[in-house]
């Protein structure tokens, strides 16, 4: 029984390109969770209302899916957390970020008539896809960016709240004499400069007097400058990581000519915790290189994984 749901947990974990099986299985679910979202769009055209029946029985069977998938990762939960007693496994699952979606993915389905609140969850399945991703190359590189860029992207946001601040509370003095209706409060104002500095425009409230279109001048401006920010800061992340990344992959394996995978670990990843060795007898991974924090390292024997680590692997052709 142990070895059957060992089996059956190596096939369901995502990411696990050494595993053929796991890797289609991959590719099953991403297409039962862009059925499920595209039934959700299509349902709300009146238009297809004759369809509406199929569009149910589509609903019905990927939700099954996602039920059957959120069984078998509580079964198989102790394999995730080897280090837990199985009850503890269980729940830390339940409880992290992945059980969680998976668990808002299926609720609407028990709660569906009646409940605003539960028929809105049904979004929460998009939030599925990111889910699949989060385990691939590309979208480790984004969230390593966004780690490591954290502060200067916070930094930037609070210069822009600061801003719309400053501008809403100059807007309603200006123009609530003149305009009542429109600047009635300051929250009417921080609504004129939240769409004015993100450069929205919506038109809804705008200043008439010539002190309050000369602010609104001024206010475009910075608005423009201070979007910009964080824009310019997480491109240049981008290219960074890019290029060192490309930099790592060509020192780790030029002795080797192989081809290298970046994998960023997560806080449900099963490799948290093994050295080099355990990687390469257990799951037939070659580690070739580090990447913690800012530095850039070979793995040495007394290196273990941890959570956030960049790991640059190389998938044992007898693995594959």
């Amino acid at each position: 029984m142990n070895k059957t749901r060992k089996r059956l947990f190596d096939i369901i974990q995502i990411g696990n390109t050494s595993d053929r099986p796991s890797r289609y299985f991959d590719i099953f679910i991403a297409v039962v969770i862009i059925a499920n979202i595209s039934v959700l769009f299509l349902e709300t055209f009146q238009s297809l209302s004759e369809y509406f029946g199929l569009f149910d029985a589509i609903d019905d069977i990927t939700v099954s899916i996602f039920i059957v998938e959120y069984i078998l990762r509580i079964w198989t939960a102790d394999f995730l957390f080897p280090e837990q007693k199985r009850g503890v496994a269980i729940f830390r699952f339940i409880t992290s970020a992945n059980g969680i979606i998976e668990l808002l993915t299926i609720l609407p389905f028990f709660f569906l008539s009646g409940v605003v609140v539960f028929r809105m969850l049904r979004v929460v399945r998009i939030f599925h896809l990111f889910r699949l991703n989060s385990h691939y190359d590309s979208f480790s590189v984004i969230r390593t960016v966004l780690n490591e860029k954290k502060n200067q992207i916070l930094s930037s946001l609070f210069i822009i709240f600061i801003v719309i601040m400053a501008s809403s509370l100059l807007m309603y003095n200006v123009e609530n004499k003149v305009q009542p209706e429109s600047f009635e409060n300051a929250f009417s104002g921080l609504w004129w400069s939240v769409s004015t500095i993100l450069t929205i425009g919506y038109g809804d409230i705008y200043p008439v007097t010539i002190l309050g279109k000369i602010l609104g001048v001024i206010i475009s401006f910075l608005g423009v400058f201070a979007v910009a920010l964080p824009t310019g800061i997480i491109s240049a992340g981008f290219v960074e990581q890019y290029q060192e990344m490309k930099a790592a992959e060509r020192s780790g394996s030029a002795d080797l000519d192989m081809p290298t995978h970046n994998v960023m670990v997560d806080i449900d990843s099963r490799w948290i915790g093994k050295s080099s060795q355990e990687l390469e007898d257990e799951f037939g991974l070659m580690l070739v290189l580090v990447r913690r924090g800012s530095s850039v390292v070979k793995p040495t024997e007394t290196y273990h994984v941890e959570v956030g680590d960049m790991l640059v692997l190389y998938y044992l052709p007898q693995s594959i």
